[in-house]
């Protein structure tokens, strides 16, 4: 009798690797996402953070545990946004032995298909391998013309403000290697909302992380409400500018200091 594939191939720098679904109200979403995920990438395991949702998502998000070994669920006693879902993932993930951690939402919105490129430019060198919307080959699908212009511009902004060449700094959809993200400074990070993806790509730039985009296709969620608020927008818009003030203020000092120097 021939032995089973062993999920997690030890030839791989990527594994064993995890998918991170923050929850909250997706209880008609998360049943079809971690379905496509498991059949989208047999090197992957799967854990729900679930942050009590009202409509009975953690209940089902236990039940599917049950019923797969590849799926594991954290559950949290209340609602506290997803930069801190994401920060109780990547500690859970380093727990239990976990070499890679991937950001995925749970409304389908990210291709699961589009998994093993993203390990694969971790296992080709990077640190961080983006899910990118808007380099060559990405693409965004069934978005309100407001909606997308809004993304564009916060993308624009952040770049400009922090001196990114990132061209999708609010991806939702990345891999990380956890042996990196302790270079991060992860105890210092306070950012709830998505700005939580500009503060770790900011962050990843400044460490010097080697990152790479990987071209996917985004579609508007099959069901539910968006996350997204003004309390959010507000949050990422107000980050940016005091970080992006402070990194002009340090060009200026340093090259008045240089200039000095030199004279």
């Amino acid at each position: 009798m021939s032995e089973a594939p062993d999920p997690h191939p030890t030839g791989s720098e990527t594994s064993p690797a995890i998918v991170a679904i923050p929850t909250y109200n997706e209880r008609d979403n998360i049943e079809t996402t971690v379905a496509a995920a498991l059949t989208g990438c047999e090197r992957i395991d799967i854990l729900i953070v679930d942050d009590s949702s009202p409509d009975g998502t953690g209940d089902l998000a236990d039940a599917l545990a049950e019923a797969h070994e590849r799926v594991h669920v954290l559950h949290r006693a209340e609602k506290q946004g997803l930069g801190a879902a994401y920060l109780a993932a990547f500690a859970w993930a380093a727990e239990h032995g976990y070499r890679t951690v991937v950001e995925m939402d749970a409304d389908g919105s990210h291709d699961p298909s589009d998994l093993p490129r993203l390990l694969a430019a971790l296992d080709a060198g990077a640190d961080v391998a983006i899910g990118s919307r808007y380099i060559p080959g990405g693409a965004v699908r069934n978005w309100a013309l407001h909606r997308l212009a809004l993304s564009r511009a916060a993308g624009v902004f952040t770049r400009a403000m922090l001196g990114l060449r990132v061209k999708d700094v609010t991806a939702g959809y990345r891999a990380y290697r956890l042996d990196g993200l302790h270079k991060l400074q992860l105890d210092t990070v306070n950012s709830v909302g998505y700005c939580f993806q500009i503060d770790l790509t900011w962050r990843a730039v400044k460490a010097g992380f080697d990152i790479r985009e990987v071209p996917i296709v985004f579609t508007e969620r099959r069901a539910g409400a968006s996350k997204m608020s003004g309390a959010i927008t507000v949050e990422a818009l107000w980050n940016v500018s005091r970080w992006g003030l402070a990194h002009r203020a340090r060009q200026l000092r340093n090259a008045f200091r240089r200039g000095r120097i030199e004279g």
